[in-house]
């Protein structure tokens, strides 16, 4: 029983920590070629001299501070844990208005008995250029405690976490801004989004394939929504996964995700939308 509840684990903090970011070694690439493909993270709208940076603005009618989403997660038929996601507050960082953006996931009570999890993440986003200024993540699983601090300094180009520090592009993401970020952009059926993003100090590029589009009922209500799935590529490594992933975010300009599913080595993980809270 141990040995499943960790695998459910492992698969919820992809699915929920960073939600449309998936667990970063079981993903496979995209092997199939797209008509269209849209790169997020071009260093031209970034910088403009050697002493002066011209930050990009990207227009955001998509979420805003209040809007709190909370899931339930499943393994099957049985109910493991919950999660939130929320932008939580504005702040000032580096002299620049961010968005505070947090989430968390959780075992439930019966779970917990066999593999306690209380992980937490928090992004500091810039609010006019919607890029990672700073990224916290504290995993309590099990026994395993991790608390980890990633800092990108967005004129400098550079990823610093503890003593190591990696070069990244311009307007580079967190595993969690990397959300937010896609949620503002436009899904076009048949098309790849792509972009640059940081987990665990390596720099990933991440491809969502615009899949078709759904109505889906979840607990939350019933939505018309797109479907889409992510890949990661790391130079020429390849993560394979054991099946797809696919995420249901609403068809409309809030691109909100309602649900996640994730087949596993005996049925599928799922989360599902039941609450929503600070949003018109």
């Amino acid at each position: 029983m141990r040995k499943i509840t960790f695998k459910i684990f492992v698969l919820v903090n992809g699915l929920l920590l960073s939600v449309i970011i998936p667990v970063y070694s079981q993903l496979q690439p995209d092997t199939t070629s797209a008509d269209t493909t849209m790169s997020l993270s071009t260093p031209d709208s970034t910088m403009s001299d050697s002493s002066v940076t011209t930050f990009r603005t990207v227009p955001n009618n998509a979420w805003d501070v209040g809007e709190k989403l909370s899931f339930i997660v499943r393994y099957g038929p049985l109910v493991a844990g919950d999660a939130t996601m929320e932008v939580a507050d504005t702040v000032r960082y580096q002299n620049r208005l961010c968005y505070k953006i947090r989430t968390t996931a959780n075992s439930n009570k019966f779970i917990s008995k066999f593999y306690k999890v209380r992980d937490k993440a928090e992004s500091t986003m810039d609010a006019q250029g919607l890029f990672s200024w700073k990224f916290e993540k504290n995993l309590r699983e099990g026994k395993y405690k991790l608390d980890k601090l990633t800092e990108f300094d967005q004129t400098k180009h550079v990823a610093t976490s503890g003593r190591k520090t990696i070069d990244v592009p311009p307007n580079v993401q967190d595993v969690l801004s990397a959300l937010y970020f896609m949620r503002t952009q436009n899904y076009a059926v048949g098309s790849v989004i792509s972009l640059q993003n940081v987990a665990n100090m390596k720099l990933y590029d991440l491809k969502i394939k615009i899949h078709r589009k759904d109505r889906v009922r979840v607990r939350a209500g019933t939505f018309d929504c797109v479907v889409v799935e992510p890949f990661l590529i790391e130079g020429g490594g390849i993560f394979k996964h054991e099946g797809k992933i696919l995420i249901w975010v609403t068809d409309d300009e809030r691109h909100m995700p309602v649900q996640m599913k994730s087949k596993v080595f005996i049925g599928a993980v799922t989360a599902e939308l039941v609450k929503i809270e600070g949003v018109d």
